[in-house]
């Protein structure tokens, strides 16, 4: 069915984006804010917003139950969840399609089947996708002792319901897997309401990797090339691009293809990220989660495809069908996203909320984008993510891309508010960032003692 009018359950910048994406498709949007959020720039730019609580997330963003009722109130078609808050929960992707709302994503048990971290894990072998070697779920620090035993030390834990870090601690002997099992049980148990945790061989100095899809929910899958997202702080992402030039071609095709086998027999709908860690030392790839939405690195994707991702999949929801062929999907040049953050990376970036009273970003430089909800006057409330922005530079290759982004940061001002800017350009003058020679633990290691230290 056609999706005449869209409401949006989200904010910021992926809001901004959702909206603009479906009034280039002729949609009406219906926007969905919290009381802190009834100035933002996408109220200005959607046809209708409706508040639908207070501003603490779990009074707005995350009440599922008035999101839906003010969507069916406003006569939407359609719902698009954006990334984050319920972006990923199968009980709201189900009390839409109760309701027949077009659930702008995959089916609620398409969610349940690939956030279960250990349902993932038993697809992914089913077909044929390489795994770390790992644990069922655990019930008791004895139980973890024994099987990292058996895996062989490091291993990691890993939450079976939720990633971003939370649940996740790397132990490299008995004692430390012993005094750090049950605080990532309630660390995992806090964030997801599910403590169980399993247990994975940890891969030393590895790459992170993960391929953007697309299904139309019947079996057919695209994949628009893969992104490496390495530059990580305490599991957190800092800098994202594509494609990733430590694969080589033969190893880079196969990462794709286990990508659309582990997908396609599921019929997946809509936007995917499947994940992977990258071992360079043996050209070798593990699979490691399924996200089940749009991320929020998905422009470094766009870049290289010359595709709008959020429009695909407003077309996928309201079309049933893909919008394009693999064959006509030819990645192009090299993009590069970095974070803006309203943190302070000096006092461990503490967030720091506020009226901006200074924003320039300078957007006049070839092949650079800015998504961003943010203006000279905006108000960053204390109660949300603290990203205020992404900058994106494209380029004919990576060494061009960087250069871009020096160029744009060396003239940006943000005042008002503390900021990770400074950071950002440290990190594009770093030598060995330039050299793309660093893995998933080298920025806590290397990167911030040596920012810190200047």
């Amino acid at each position: 069915m056609p999706i005449r009018r869209l409401f949006v359950a989200n904010r910021g910048e992926i809001a901004l984006r959702i909206v603009r994406a479906a009034r280039a498709l002729g949609m009406e949007t219906v926007l969905a804010v919290s009381q802190a959020d009834r100035g933002s720039l996408a109220v200005k730019e959607a046809d209708r917003a409706l508040v639908i609580g207070p501003p603490p997330a779990r009074l707005s963003y995350l009440n599922a139950n008035a999101l839906v009722h003010a969507a069916i109130a406003s006569g939407c078609d359609a719902l698009h969840p954006g990334y984050g808050f319920l972006s990923e929960r199968a009980e709201f992707a189900e009390l839409c399609e109760e309701q027949n709302l077009i659930f702008v994503g995959p089916r609620a048990e398409t969610i349940r089947a690939v956030g279960d971290k250990l349902g993932a894990r038993a697809l992914a072998t089913q077909a044929g996708v390489p795994m770390t070697p790992g644990s069922p779920g655990l019930k008791s620090v004895a139980e973890a002792l024994q099987w990292a035993e058996e895996l062989g030390y490091p291993v990691i834990s890993k939450a079976s319901s939720g990633g971003g870090g939370r649940g996740m601690r790397i132990a490299r002997d008995k004692d430390e897997l012993r005094r750090t099992f049950e605080q990532s049980v309630l660390e995992a148990k806090e964030a997801f309401g599910d403590g169980t945790l399993y247990l994975e061989s940890f891969v030393e100095n590895a790459r992170h990797v993960e391929v953007q899809m697309l299904g139309d929910g019947l079996g057919g899958m695209l994949h628009f090339g893969e992104r490496d997202c390495t530059l990580q702080r305490r599991y957190q992402k800092m800098m994202e691009e594509a494609p990733a030039t430590a694969l080589k071609g033969e190893v880079r095709e196969r990462l794709h293809r286990c990508a659309i086998d582990l997908l396609t027999p599921i019929k997946y709908r809509n936007a995917a990220t499947v994940e992977f860690l990258y071992d360079p030392s043996r050209e070798s790839f593990y699979f490691m989660e399924v996200n089940s939405r749009i991320q929020v690195e998905h422009p470094v994707s766009e870049m290289i495809a010359g595709v709008d991702l959020i429009s695909m999949q407003l077309r996928v929801a309201s079309e049933g069908c893909l919008p394009l062929t693999q064959e006509e999907i030819r990645p192009n040049g090299h993009a590069i996203e970095l974070r803006i953050l309203a943190e302070d990376p000096r006092r461990d970036f503490l967030p720091n909320p506020g009226r901006i009273a200074v924003w320039e970003v300078p957007q006049n430089e070839p092949g650079v984008r800015l998504d961003s909800a943010m203006h000279e006057g905006a108000m960053v409330p204390p109660y949300y993510d603290s990203m205020i922005g992404k900058l994106i530079a494209h380029g004919s290759d990576r060494t061009d891309a960087m250069n871009r982004l020096q160029r744009v940061l060396a003239r940006t001002r943000i005042e008002g508010i503390a900021s990770n800017l400074e950071l950002l350009r440290f990190i594009c003058a770093h030598p060995r960032i330039r050299a793309n020679e660093y893995h998933t633990r080298w920025a806590e290691r290397v990167l911030m003692p040596e920012y810190t230290a200047q």
